[in-house]
């Protein structure tokens, strides 16, 4: 290891040399590549970490160039994998840091082979479903993880050390119903709050792989950057004995079952996929109409919602089940993507 280029970072003292070299031998797996994982990813391979692997399962696109700051509009004319384009521009940053993309869909039967070997994860998924996966292996294998989230001009960050503090499931017991949770593509999102929150999420990475575990916030801390709002809640009391994750229990639906990922299917000859909720409960159609106004051309009768999305060139159709429709494509990976970008899932 080259620590001349480190030289500045190893003079501010929590991290020095022995914290240093700490930061080289560690392993990072970065779950989602979007807005916050290229600004987290960016500052743990300036940072010298050893291995960063980046798992995404989306290609870039136009839309993205607002805030995910690795992409260039090549690599949306390109339609490159996130993944991909990321590694590239991460190498040509830092060649000593080894680079790693997955081009893949994180789910229960792939969690163990991508995440087994890695010291840390962070969340850059800004999925509700992945989160609590991440939450039940991380639980599960006694891994710390960083889970990380922003929309519109607000965000949170949490840390989470299995074993010693609250896990994602006793601060947030349940995925919320499909529709119900502001997403970027229905409140929007500015690029500063990225900055800001997967900049957190690097700091408490850098504590806790240099030896600085005690220096940890130890909150859930929220921002609102727009209102100059700044809310750090302690989580020291907040872990919850009955938690079906971290308790006594042990229960790691997520993992074990995919409790709510999306069943997909293309249909045959329509040039279409069919998306199934793992977790059944009704659609408030009228008011999440409301709140996809600004994404596009929308109908709404009692039994669905259709969504015509221009950028795109698809339709989403959604009913009052949870289940939709994605007209024109027969990319799972992209249908799934973008019914987690409209309903939070």
């Amino acid at each position: 290891m080259e620590l001349t280029r480190y030289s500045r970072q190893m003079r501010f003292r929590p991290i020095g040399e022995d914290g240093q070299r700490q930061l080289s031998n560690a392993r990072v797996a970065v779950v989602g590549v979007g807005a916050l994982g290229c600004v987290s990813a960016q500052h743990l391979v300036r940072s010298g970490v050893g291995v960063i692997r980046l798992i995404d399962r989306d290609f870039v696109e136009w839309s993205n160039l607002q805030r995910q700051l690795l992409y260039t509009e090549q690599d949306a004319k390109d339609m490159l994998p996130k993944a991909e384009a990321a590694a590239r521009r991460l190498t040509a940053i830092n060649s000593s840091v080894t680079i790693e993309p997955v081009c893949a869909d994180l789910h229960g039967d792939n969690a163990a082979s991508l995440l087994h070997d890695v010291d840390l994860i962070i969340d850059g998924t800004d999925n509700f479903t992945v989160r609590y996966l991440l939450n039940d292996y991380a639980v599960k294998h006694g891994l710390p993880w960083i889970y990380g989230g922003a929309v519109g001009a607000s965000g949170m960050s949490m840390t989470v050390l299995p074993g010693e503090t609250p896990c994602y499931r006793c601060v947030f017991p349940e995925v919320p119903a499909p529709g119900t949770s502001d997403t970027c593509e229905t409140a929007g999102v500015i690029s500063p709050i990225v900055d800001l929150i997967a900049s957190l999420q690097a700091t408490e990475a850098l504590k806790l792989l240099s030896g600085n575990r005690e220096a940890l916030h130890g909150t859930l801390f929220q921002a609102d950057l727009w209102n100059h709002s700044w809310l750090p809640l302690s989580i020291r009391n907040a872990r919850r004995p009955s938690c079906p994750c971290c308790g006594p229990q042990r229960s790691f639906d997520y993992l074990d079952n995919e409790a709510s990922a999306p069943v997909a299917a293309a249909l045959c000859g329509r040039d279409s996929v069919h998306l199934t909720p793992g977790t059944s409960g009704a659609v408030n159609l009228e008011e999440l109409a409301n709140r996809l106004a600004s994404a596009g051309e929308i109908v709404l009768n009692p039994y669905l919602l259709r969504l015509r999305m221009v950028d795109e060139g698809m339709t989403f159709v959604l009913f009052a089940d949870g289940r939709a429709i994605i007209q024109g494509t027969q990319n799972l990976s992209k249908a799934r993507s973008i019914y987690a970008e409209l309903l939070g899932n």
